[in-house]
């Protein structure tokens, strides 16, 4: 039996999420808000339909997302563009999900979650909601919480990949902060990768942090970047040098699934992408 997997925002990681699942032969519908891309995906021969979030009603919402077995949520906060709605949206989601035929939500969360906090972190942290951020995320993830049938709270580190090359990011910048902090990064093929196991497996619910293993400093990896793409090295301001900031730990996630990282060592990585292997 044909599994069928829905996908609410079809941005850089629904994407590829997305061409993943086609590849491997799964029914697939996403969400785009605009008609130039829906007829873009079309050309793809992704199943497409138009929502904007959040809707008049969700009670009157019809779309075949909502048929599917499993809906994955891969919409963005927005809180930097002042949005704070991102919690009604996932709400309503959950709502139309319940009024269909959904059996299992997979809501693509943030380690932004751990923002304040220093040190080792993980799902079992106090975290610190006197952050907007913070507050915002998590009305979103228990919002997801309240579905009835199985949901997965996948808490993504910074993602980077095809188009995403950290030195890119650098362009422009002349002075960055916090130098000693660790970086917390995960490789978009390693987040469709670990998402398609818990497409896969039934088993696999409550949160989960994902991030790569590197550990380094952000001095050393924009250093290593700008080195790959032959570019200037930024400078960091030494106000801030010894923050070490926080370090998300995602044991939880590799002692429980079977997925092996492909790009653990981001350094490395930064290379290869410019190579193009």
């Amino acid at each position: 039996m044909v599994k069928n997997v829905a996908i609410i925002g079809c941005g850089w990681l629904g994407h590829a999420l997305a061409k993943q699942l086609l590849r491997e032969e799964y029914r697939v519908t996403v969400t785009v808000q605009s008609e130039e891309k829906k007829q873009r995906l079309a050309k793809e021969q992704i199943d497409t339909e138009l929502l904007t979030l959040p809707v008049e009603d969700p009670k009157s919402t019809v779309l075949s997302v909502f048929g599917h077995d499993t809906l994955i949520i891969s919409i963005t906060p927005q809180i930097r563009q002042g949005r704070s709605d991102y919690p009604e949206k996932v709400a309503q989601l959950i709502e139309m999900a319940e009024l269909g035929r959904v059996k299992k939500i997979v809501l693509l969360s943030s380690t932004a979650v751990y923002n304040g906090l220093s040190g080792l972190v993980d799902e079992q942290s106090v975290l610190d909601m006197n952050a907007d951020k913070v507050a915002t995320l998590i009305r979103a993830e228990k919002a997801a919480e309240a579905f009835s049938g199985e949901t997965v709270i996948l808490r993504l580190a910074g993602l980077v990949g095809p188009e995403r090359h950290p030195g890119r990011f650098l362009q422009g910048r002349k002075l960055l902060s916090d130098p000693q902090a660790f970086i917390n990064l995960i490789h978009q093929d390693d987040a469709v990768g670990v998402l398609m196991e818990i497409i896969k497996d039934e088993n696999i619910r409550g949160i989960y942090n994902a991030v790569s293993a590197t550990e380094t400093s952000k001095q050393h990896y924009y250093h290593a970047a700008a080195k790959a793409l032959n570019l200037p090295l930024p400078e960091f301001s030494f106000e801030t040098s010894m923050r070490f900031g926080k370090r998300i730990n995602d044991e939880k996630l590799r002692n429980s699934f079977t997925y092996q990282f492909t790009h653990d060592d981001l350094i490395v990585w930064l290379y290869k992408s410019v190579a193009g292997l």
